[in-house]
């Protein structure tokens, strides 16, 4: 099947705004001019806003002082790293004020940022630094440092340590030097004045070029070792245009909050989009924080995975089911006016009957608004949500309270979104949405969906044996299985993650893992069954709702070992398995199961720092628990 999307049509999505409009008729977008253009649009409105714990507040940089941060640190990179045009920059960090700061530096001088995940090993970093050839690497608190040590003494390419926070504690030697010595550094051994150094950036900014390179993104690998995606500025821009025609509502009125890692496209581009639009983020810089920092700041947009959301749910249900009968009656018919008028009318574009409005109406200001508030998210107008599949229970349910969840598709190697819910009308629960404009889909051998268009990354760094097998003839091979209908896009599989039972029945694992991970008292589930003859799962309780759980029902223990050993916890999860998995046919349901006391993790190789399964890794490390299943 083959679908072409062609040019967008203002019409398709109703009237721009005048500052959508702008950012249409504005011209070539380049990442290495963002600061200096936002200084000179926005000036002093707030760009960048971070927790300062000291003062237990939040404190705003305005256009003006985050492009002079820009100018500065693209000065010192330039004059005393002597970063050359398209080297590569490591970014060993977690979200802060200074990596945004250092990314846009990076593009000021044409040199290509390379992120990695905060929570990186040694041997993880040696790798990206030695094939990505990165001389130079920015870390951000101790952690990344002691690490980025470990690699700089093994490494014939790392040379120059630079790190972001004050607290940190470093080698008696020459290979490290702070952000603020770096930028304040007296560079009079050159010979060289400021306007000699304005210079030589200015002859940098001059060249800019849509075909160099921006970012090199390493892929989490669930199997083999991570790719380096080469994403360039016209990869950027384009994506920058065609959000812009699909999103026009997000201008400088708005604020996002900084969540995922920015190591991940799907932040890194959302941010790019917001920043380039004028909006405002909130940078979090502790995800286990997240919770609190929302609940400060009230913020209108933040992407999020779904298992966010699916805490969400989990803990919303919770408090419904503490209700007592009145409320929890109340709230369940609260819920149901919901579905109706959000996905039975406005969804499908209807007009919705004047009296199912009026009570819509009363409930989003009374009991919805009430949950949105406690949450954080009472002035949310737009929550992209991408990384795997939301099961259509939790989206349903969110849907219906109101909130505006916007689910997405997209991979690091079509930078970030190849579809989404558009407009929050005509899309399906179980759908990605319509494609977004200017690229084309064909559905290829075993369903596999294909891309063409400016999004396509120019393939992965150093591999070009992968590249002759993953971009052919101008398409990109997604390896994710899925089918067009309707105008929407279905994902219905990882090609790689399917498998067939000894019974000839193909099963996909994720489908039965996120229905299963919806469940208050699941936390993570890997599905096994390959060459066997029925499916079973390893499955991690969410332990904070097991305890609850246990202590109401007397059962008493004494370690997470002993809770999933229990005969009485084993018998709920029989019965929450047969309640859950009943629209699942028989082959694909459950029959066997072994609780985990402990996580799947990255750190021990179970999941990806994007936090999907390394089913080949659990296949291994459970292998006897998997044996015993298939025992009896």
């Amino acid at each position: 099947m083959f679908v072409t999307l062609h040019p967008f049509n203002s019409a398709d999505c109703g009237r721009l705004t005048a500052s959508a409009q702008k950012t249409l008729n504005m011209g070539s977008f380049h990442l290495g001019r963002l600061a200096s253009e936002g200084a000179g649009k926005y000036g002093d409105k707030t760009a960048l806003s971070y927790r300062d714990s000291a003062r237990n507040k939040w404190l705003g940089i305005s256009w003006t002082e985050l492009s002079a941060r820009v100018d500065a640190l693209a000065n010192a990179m330039l004059c005393v790293l002597e970063v050359a045009v398209q080297d590569k920059v490591a970014i060993f960090s977690q979200n802060m004020v200074e990596t945004i700061v250092i990314d846009l530096a990076c593009q000021k001088i044409r040199a290509v940022a390379v992120p990695l995940y905060a929570t990186s090993s040694a041997e993880q970093v040696a790798y990206i630094v030695n094939d990505a050839g990165c001389k130079v690497m920015f870390v951000g608190e101790q952690y990344q440092y002691d690490q980025a040590m470990k690699v700089l003494r093994e490494s014939d390419v790392l040379k120059r340590i630079v790190t972001i926070s004050k607290n940190i504690k470093v080698a008696d030697d020459d290979s490290s030097v702070t952000i603020g010595d770096l930028v304040g550094k007296s560079l009079s051994s050159r010979q060289l004045g400021e306007e000699e150094m304005k210079a030589l950036v200015e002859a940098r900014v001059s060249a800019l070029n849509d075909d160099d390179l921006a970012t090199l993104i390493y892929t989490s690998g669930t199997s083999g070792e991570p790719k380096g995606v080469m994403i360039t500025h016209s990869n950027y821009a384009h994506q920058m245009k065609v959000h812009s025609q699909v999103m026009p509502n997000v201008d400088e009125t708005q604020t996002s909050m900084m969540f995922l890692p920015s190591s991940h496209i799907f932040e890194r581009a959302w941010d790019y989009f917001v920043l380039s639009r004028g909006g405002m983020i909130y940078v979090n810089t502790n995800p286990k924080e997240i919770t609190s920092a929302i609940a400060e700041t009230h913020p209108n947009m933040m992407c999020a995975v779904p298992r966010f959301w699916e805490k969400v749910y989990a803990g919303v249900n919770e408090k419904i089911e503490k209700f007592h009968f009145p409320v929890k009656s109340l709230m369940l018919h609260a819920i149901k006016v919901g579905k109706r008028r959000n996905l039975d009318y406005k969804r499908l574009g209807k007009s919705v009957p004047s009296l199912l409005e009026m009570k819509y109406k009363f409930y989003s200001a009374t009991l919805f608004k009430l949950v949105k508030k406690k949450i954080g998210l009472d002035k949310a107008t737009f929550l992209p949500c991408a990384g795997s599949a939301l099961s259509d229970q939790v989206n349903e349910f969110l849907q219906s309270l109101g909130f505006p969840i916007v689910v997405g598709y997209g991979l690091t190697e079509t930078t970030a979104t190849v579809a989404c819910y558009q407009q929050f009308k005509d899309y399906e629960l179980s759908s990605v949405g319509k494609l977004m404009p200017e690229l084309e889909v064909k559905i290829g051998e075993n369903d596999e969906i294909l891309i063409k268009g400016g999004l396509i990354a120019k393939g992965y760094y150093n591999k070009p044996e992968i590249n002759a097998e993953t971009f052919k003839d101008g398409w990109f091979h997604t390896g994710d299985a899925g089918k067009f209908e309707n105008g929407l896009l279905y994902i219905t599989e990882r090609i790689k993650d399917l498998f067939k039972t000894s019974n000839g029945k193909y099963i996909a694992p994720q489908q039965i893992e996120n229905l299963l991970n919806a469940d208050k008292y699941i936390d993570q589930t890997a599905v096994i069954g390959n060459d066997r003859k029925f499916v079973t799962a390893l499955i991690v309780p969410d332990f904070v709702a097991l305890r609850e759980y246990a202590e109401t029902n007397n059962i008493s223990f004494n370690s997470n070992e002993e809770l999933v050993e229990n005969e009485k916890i084993k018998k709920l999860f029989e019965e929450r398995l047969v309640e859950i998995q009943t629209e699942l046919a028989s082959y694909e349901q459950v029959k066997r199961f072994t609780l985990l006391a402990k996580p799947f993790t990255s750190d021990s190789g179970e999941l990806t720092l994007t936090l999907k399964l390394k089913r080949k890794v659990i296949n291994q490390n459970y292998a006897k628990q998997i044996e015993f299943m298939y025992s009896y």
